[in-house]
C-alpha cells in the first residue's frame, strides 16, 4: 500500500509539472507511443515505408519535370521566332484583307468632302434633340403643379386623422407615402413616355440616311495602278509589298499611301498620260533622260543628265519644267509597265544614274525647288522601285550640300541606297554596278560601239609602263575591237603579227596619243588572210595608272 501511494504522489507529481506547459502539450497523450508499438501497427508501418519510397520516386520525378518543361519551353521561343519572310507574308495577308474592305466600302474613289457633309448632320442632331427637351420639361413644369395638388389633396385627410384616433397615424404615414410616391410614378412614367414617343420619332429620322448610304455600294470597286488590278494575281502582292517596304510595314500607313497614291494618279490622269503623243520637245527631254541596259543583277538602268537644266530654251518658265515633269511621268510609268511583276523574285525596279557634270548651282532655288518637288512625288508615288541611285560627277559644293540638307530632301530608306562619285572615280563607280558593255559612251562604257554583245575585258596599265594586248586569228577572217582608256593621256598602237616563219608584220596603227579632246572609243578592223594575232599596245608615260577597256569579234571573210 505505500508503495501504491508512493507511485500515486509521484503521478501527482508529474501532473503538477505539466500544467505550465501550453495546451497543445497538455493534449498530447503520454501513452500514444506505446500503443503504436503492437504488433498491427508496426505491420502497417512496415508497408507504408514502400509506399514513401515509390511516393519520393514519383516526387523527384516531377520535380525533375518542370525543369525539363522549361527547357522545352525556351526551345519552342527560339523556334517560334518568325523569319522576316513569314513577317512578310503576315504583313501582306493584313495589308490584302485591309485593301479588300476598301475596295468593298469604295474608299478609294471616294470623294474628300464626304467625311464633313457626315459631321453636319451629327452636329444638328444634338440642336434638334436639345429643342425637344425643351419641350419636354415645359411639359413637365406644367403637369408639376397638378400632381403637386394632388399630392396636397391626398395629404389633407391623413393629416386630420390623427387627431381622432392615435393608434391610425402609423398606418396613414406609410399610406400618404405610397400615394405620393404612386403620384411621383405616375408623373414619371407620363414624363417617360413622351419622352419615348418623342425619341422614337428622331432615331427613324437619321436611320433613314444611314440605310440609303450603306445600300450604295453594292458591288465592290476594281481599281488598277501601274496598269495591274488590285487583288487579282501576284503582280498586285508584288505591288503591294512595295508599298510595305516603304512603311517599314506598318500596315496602316502602307493603306494610306497607296490611297493617296491612287488619289493623285486620278487628279493627274495617268493612265490616259500614258497614251498621250509626245510633244515636240520629247526630243530634247531624252537627251535628258532615257533607259540604257541593266546593270550586273539584271535591274534596267536609267540616266539623267542634270547639266540640261542649263537650257533655258527647254526650262525659262514654269509651264515648260511641268511639261517637262509631265513627260518624265510618262517616261517612269511606261518604264513601269514594261517591268516583269510576275514574282517577286523577278527584277521590278531600276538603278537611276544621275550626272551632276554642269548642273546648275545651289543659286537657282526656283529649279531646285521644282527637282526637290518632282522627287517627292516619285519617292510617295513610285515607291521601292529604285534598287540603287548612283550619283556620278557630283562637283564639291554638293557633297556638303547633301550631307547638311540630305535628311530633309530624301527619306532614310531612299538615303541607304544612294552613291556619290566625284569627276575622278565615276567610271569606277559604275562599273561597280553596270559591265562596261552595257554602259554608254557618254559615261565611260562601250554600248555604243560598233561591236555589241561580246563581253568587255578591263586591264590597268601602271604608270610609265607599257602594256600589250593581243587578240587571236586562227584563220583567214576579219578581226575588229572597240578599246577606251579612262582618263586618256596614253599612246595607242597596233599590228598583226603572222605566226608562220618568212611572213611579214603589217602595222596596223601607228603609235598615236589619244588626248582628251579625241574620240574617247577607238574602234578599228583589220581583214586577216594567214593565222596570227593583233598585238596592240597601249603606252602610258603619266604618272597615275589607266584603265583600259576591249573587247574584240570575229567574221568570217566573203571576199574570199
Amino acid at each position: 500500500m505505500a508503495q501504491e501511494e508512493a507511485q500515486k504522489s509521484s503521478d501527482v507529481v508529474v501532473v503538477s509539472t505539466e500544467k505550465p506547459m501550453t495546451d497543445k502539450e497538455v493534449t498530447v497523450p503520454a501513452p500514444v507511443p506505446e500503443k503504436e508499438v503492437t504488433p498491427p501497427v508496426a505491420s502497417e508501418e512496415k508497408a507504408v515505408p514502400e509506399k514513401d519510397e515509390k511516393v519520393t520516386v514519383e516526387a523527384e520525378a516531377e520535380k525533375s519535370a518542370p525543369v525539363k518543361e522549361e527547357e522545352t519551353v525556351v526551345v519552342a521561343e527560339k523556334v517560334v521566332v518568325p523569319t522576316p519572310e513569314e513577317l512578310e507574308k503576315k504583313a501582306l495577308e493584313e495589308f490584302k484583307e485591309l485593301v479588300r474592305e476598301a475596295l468593298n466600302k469604295r474608299e478609294f474613289t471616294a470623294p474628300a468632302p464626304p467625311p464633313v457633309k457626315e459631321e453636319k448632320p451629327e452636329e444638328k442632331k444634338p440642336a434638334e434633340e436639345t429643342k425637344e427637351e425643351e419641350k419636354t420639361e415645359e411639359k413637365k413644369e406644367e403637369e408639376t403643379p397638378a400632381q403637386e395638388e394632388a399630392v396636397k389633396t391626398e395629404e389633407k385627410p391623413a393629416a386630420a386623422a390623427p387627431a381622432e384616433t392615435k393608434p391610425e397615424e402609423k398606418a396613414s404615414v406609410p399610406e400618404t407615402t405610397e400615394k405620393a410616391s404612386g403620384a411621383e410614378e405616375d408623373g414619371t412614367k407620363t414624363v417617360e413616355a413622351i419622352e419615348e414617343s418623342i425619341v422614337s420619332v428622331t432615331p427613324q429620322e437619321s436611320a433613314a440616311p444611314v440605310e440609303t448610304v450603306e445600300a450604295e455600294p453594292v458591288e465592290p470597286e476594281e481599281v488598277s495602278i501601274y496598269g495591274v488590278p488590285l487583288l487579282q494575281d501576284e503582280r498586285s502582292d508584288v505591288i503591294l509589298l512595295k508599298f510595305l517596304r516603304a512603311r517599314d510595314f506598318k500596315v496602316k500607313e502602307a493603306l494610306a499611301m497607296l490611297k493617296n497614291t491612287v488619289q493623285w494618279r486620278k487628279e493627274n490622269k495617268i493612265d490616259e498620260l500614258v497614251e498621250a503623243e509626245a510633244g515636240e520637245e520629247a526630243s530634247e527631254f531624252e537627251k535628258m533622260v532615257f533607259a540604257h541596259g541593266v546593270d550586273k543583277e539584271g535591274h534596267v538602268v536609267i540616266y539623267s543628265s542634270y547639266g540640261e537644266f542649263q537650257n533655258k530654251e527647254l526650262f525659262s518658265d514654269k509651264e515648260k519644267l511641268n511639261k517637262f515633269l509631265n513627260w518624265r511621268i510618262q517616261l517612269q510609268e511606261k518604264c513601269v509597265r514594261a517591268l516583269d511583276l510576275s514574282s517577286p523574285d523577278a527584277k521590278s525596279s531600276f538603278v537611276f544614274v544621275s550626272d551632276f557634270r554642269n548642273a546648275p548651282g545651289l543659286g537657282k532655288r526656283a529649279l531646285w525647288q521644282f527637282i526637290r518637288r518632282a522627287v517627292k512625288q516619285f519617292e510617295d508615288n513610285y515607291p521601292e522601285f529604285a534598287t540603287r541611285e548612283l550619283f556620278i560627277n557630283v562637283p564639291w559644293w554638293y557633297i556638303p550640300y547633301y550631307k547638311t540638307f540630305g535628311s530633309i530632301i530624301t527619306s532614310p530608306r531612299t538615303r541607304s541606297k544612294m552613291v556619290l562619285a566625284g569627276p575622278s572615280k565615276s567610271a569606277d563607280t559604275i562599273f561597280k554596278y553596270i559591265s562596261p558593255e552595257q554602259v554608254p559612251v557618254k559615261y565611260g562604257g562601250l554600248s555604243n560601239g560598233i561591236v555589241t554583245g561580246d563581253t568587255v575585258t578591263e586591264a590597268i596599265v601602271k604608270p610609265a609602263a607599257k602594256y600589250t594586248i593581243e587578240l587571236p586569228a586562227s584563220e583567214a577572217c576579219t578581226l575588229s575591237w572597240e578599246l577606251r582608256a579612262l582618263g586618256a593621256d596614253v599612246s595607242y598602237g597596233a599590228q598583226f603579227e603572222p605566226t608562220t616563219e618568212g611572213s611579214y608584220v603589217v602595222i596596223v596603227s601607228k603609235n598615236r596619243k589619244i588626248g582628251l579632246t579625241d574620240e574617247p572609243v577607238i574602234t578599228d578592223s583589220f581583214k586577216v588572210g594567214e593565222p596570227g594575232k593583233i598585238v596592240i599596245t597601249i603606252d602610258n608615260q603619266t604618272s597615275k595608272k589607266k584603265k583600259v577597256l576591249y573587247r574584240f569579234k570575229t567574221q568570217p571573210r566573203s571576199d574570199l
